[in-house]
């Protein structure tokens, strides 16, 4: 396997430390309120194979960033401050800007894989993913509605022919994938969403894949907020 994965109560674990490093300020004490609904049942779509990021049919990270950050500050200037909670002007300009750039390092930690693995059978699937966690989903008859890994839960399902992952971590923050192969097979677009109680919209990333045969060699990048795009000419595993 070509892949170092986590498990979901380590991902889970890692992703509570990274609320505090990041000083996200996810503001309310209540759970963020349920953003995702399965609306159309269907049977499940073949995902298997071997998958590579295709950089230029995918979201630039810092574009997205600063798209949003323009959008905030445009929000924030035609909206008169509002109460205060537990000693923070909810809604203000910098909690609302600090809780986006925490959201914006998060999709990046999240995001960042260029290579999957994707193995499914009838009733299950698992995606391990190239330097993150791997998403498991059990779809069978006796598959688990939901489950709590004390520091966050987990969910999964089929909605019409997408794949949905939802992570549920405290302090009011979901992590949403959407996975769907295109009609011919050949391509794999999972859109990642980050909610907070501390921003209006989520912070939302398509990222496209296409396969390729393991072994063969090109260029490994990698793509972050602050240092863009950087690429080296390596073999893939």
């Amino acid at each position: 396997m070509f892949l170092s994965s986590q498990s979901a109560p380590q991902v889970l674990a890692v992703a509570c430390a990274r609320l505090s490093v990041l000083g996200l300020l996810l503001l309310g004490a209540c759970a963020a309120p349920e953003r995702v609904t399965q609306e159309v049942a269907a049977e499940p779509v073949d995902m298997s194979g071997h998958w590579e990021l295709d950089y230029g049919r995918s979201d630039n990270l810092q574009a997205r960033f600063n798209s949003m950050m323009r959008d905030q500050r445009k929000q924030q200037a035609s909206r008169p401050p509002t109460e205060r909670a537990g000693g923070v002007v909810v809604g203000s300009p910098t909690s609302s800007q600090e809780t986006l750039v925490g959201l914006a390092q998060m999709a990046e930690l999240v995001t960042q894989s260029q290579l999957l693995e994707i193995e499914q059978s009838r009733v299950a699937i698992r995606v391990q993913r190239e330097d993150n966690f791997s998403l498991a989903c059990d779809y069978g008859p006796d598959a688990p509605v939901e489950t709590d890994y004390g520091v966050g839960r987990e969910r999964c399902f089929w909605d019409g022919r997408q794949l949905v992952f939802q992570l549920r971590l405290p302090e009011g923050l979901d992590i949403v994938h959407r996975l769907s192969v295109a009609e011919s097979g050949q391509t794999l677009g999972i859109v990642t969403s980050l909610y907070s109680t501390g921003v209006s919209v989520p912070f939302s990333i398509r990222r496209i894949y296409r396969r390729y045969e393991p072994g063969s060699s090109g260029y490994r990048c990698k793509e972050t907020l602050t240092r863009g795009r950087v690429c080296t000419t390596e073999s893939a595993p």
